[in-house]
């Protein structure tokens, strides 16, 4: 069973969409998704430079973008049948554009909206997020929610993410749980905490214009790692995630439950693999970077989609 993973913010680097302008049909689902998003999505994904890029209300709109490309590319018009969904933090609106509970067009819409929301709530006080990379899990939590922070992102593979402001960050990375690793995020906010609330608003009162449907394929939640039961229940946790922790762990788990044999990482590829090698070891990973990378990933898919 193939599980197809959708990368969240601070997966993008400089000029990682330059190489995919060569596949046919890439430049124009390009200006699609950017006449979308009010963006020039060509743009930040080739000539950006990193501090553009790193803007949530660039980055979030790049990112899903960059996934719905290399997905096309890789598939067509069709995902294999029996495959698995999952994306972090924005990726899942990647993940639920591909599903078709959203359209193409209202998950870029979604994320538009998103991003700009959640840009200005980040603005309204210095956050940030960092990573936290070993130590013993329960050990880490507390030391996070003693630190005043919350722990937004709970990674797997003995990753935890705290989020809340620059000053609170500061002061954990140099007081570190007992061994642990303290690394901060190159993004521009306290996502997934309650200094988003004010976007979830703006993303209810949204979510009323859109046509959520029913899922075609298998669509994890990143909120419980859970199968979603619909169209609307996903939309609705679309956006209640934006100001509650990831449980990227509990997605790993569900992958392993369901029997997952192999699972490939949509552009730009790389984070969620490197979850998936120490979260589920002997599972095997692809990162589609690239497209030097299809020939591989169509026998990849092959392989692992097989009856």
């Amino acid at each position: 069973m193939l599980a197809i993973v959708c990368p969240g913010q601070g997966s993008q680097t400089p000029g990682f969409l330059s190489p995919w302008l060569e596949v046919p049909g890439v430049s124009e689902h390009l200006a699609e998704l950017s006449a979308i998003t009010e963006r020039d999505l060509t743009a930040h994904g080739t000539v950006s430079d990193e501090e553009t890029i790193k803007d949530t209300a660039v980055a979030q709109p790049l990112i899903v973008a960059a996934g719905l490309v290399a997905a096309r590319a890789l598939f067509g018009e069709a995902l294999p049948a029996n495959a698995v969904l999952a994306g972090h933090s924005v990726g899942e609106i990647t993940a639920t554009a591909l599903s078709g509970a959203l359209s193409e067009q209202d998950a870029m819409v979604f994320v538009r909206e998103r991003a700009n929301a959640m840009a200005l709530a980040a603005a309204a006080t210095p956050t940030g997020m960092a990573a936290v990379l070993g130590g013993d899990p329960e050990d880490v939590n507390a030391s996070i929610i003693a630190a005043g922070l919350t722990p937004a992102n709970a990674n797997g593979g003995g990753q935890i993410v705290a989020a809340g402001t620059l000053e609170q960050i500061e002061g954990f990375a140099a007081n570190p749980p007992a061994k642990a690793r303290v690394i901060p995020l190159k993004v521009a906010g306290a996502f997934h905490t309650h200094h988003m609330a004010p976007a979830v608003a703006v993303l209810e009162e949204l979510s009323e214009t859109l046509e959520a449907k029913n899922p075609s394929t298998t669509l994890l939640s990143n909120y419980d790692g859970a199968p979603v039961t619909g169209g609307a229940a996903n939309l609705a946790s679309l956006v209640a995630q934006v100001s509650r922790p990831v449980r990227w762990d509990k997605c790993m788990e569900q992958m392993a439950a369901l029997g997952v044999t192999g699972i490939i990482e949509l552009a730009p590829a790389g984070t969620l693999v490197g979850l998936a090698r120490r979260g589920l070891k002997g599972v095997p990973t692809l990162p589609l970077k690239s497209p030097a990378d299809l020939e591989a990933a169509r026998a990849f898919v092959l392989e692992h989609t097989q009856a």
